[in-house]
């Protein structure tokens, strides 16, 4: 149910602050997205730390997205991908470990600049997405190398955060686990009904 929630958190901001951010032409607003994902990725790998658990959010998000908006394959790959990012660095750097802010800080750098490479180049190369592919190869290394360093250089500090956030807030719930379990589902079923309604 954590993992359900986090990825309707994760698909309401990119509803929402997405369509905003994207109807005023807002400079970097990927950028803006992919940060705030990854804090909430970090926040939910602090609290459940399992291979398969980022990208099982990245799913929820896609679906959440999915349901809730008109379809928009680019952002739909670019969410998942970055779950699955992130998930794979998680659990090669961070498997088994309690407190490593050296690990959470490279796992967030890892994730944010081949998140963005592999995207731009699946995007561009293998999907010939056409909104991509009239950009060439400046909008592709734009993508890469300006977008991708200033996500990284911000997740090597939002990142630790998150997992720091995550894990005091899993120590508190794990102490009241039927209101951990209830504040799950409302919370769910809230974001979900906002969705439905406002979307």
């Amino acid at each position: 149910m954590w993992l359900f929630l986090f990825g309707s958190i994760w698909g309401i901001n990119e509803v929402f602050l997405g369509e905003i951010l994207y109807r005023n032409d807002v400079q970097n607003s990927s950028v803006i997205l992919t940060v705030l994902a990854l804090f909430l990725l970090a926040i939910s790998r602090g609290m459940i730390n399992k291979p398969g658990s980022s990208a099982l959010i990245g799913t929820f998000a896609v679906l959440f997205r999915l349901v809730n908006t008109a379809p928009s394959y680019c952002h739909l790959l670019g969410i998942f991908l970055l779950g699955a990012t992130f998930d794979v660095f998680s659990s090669l750097l961070i498997k088994n470990k309690e407190h490593a802010p050296l690990r959470w800080g490279a796992t967030g750098m890892l994730s944010a600049f081949v998140n963005n490479a592999l995207f731009a180049l699946l995007i561009t190369c293998v999907f010939r997405y056409e909104y991509w592919t009239v950009g060439g190869f400046s909008k592709v290394f734009q993508h890469i190398f300006i977008s991708g360093s200033i996500i990284t250089v911000i997740a090597a500090l939002l990142v630790p955060l998150g997992f720091i956030v995550g894990k005091n807030g899993g120590i508190l719930f794990d102490r009241r686990p039927r209101w951990s379990y209830a504040s799950t589902i409302i919370g769910s079923i809230a974001l979900w009904t906002v969705a439905m309604f406002l979307g």
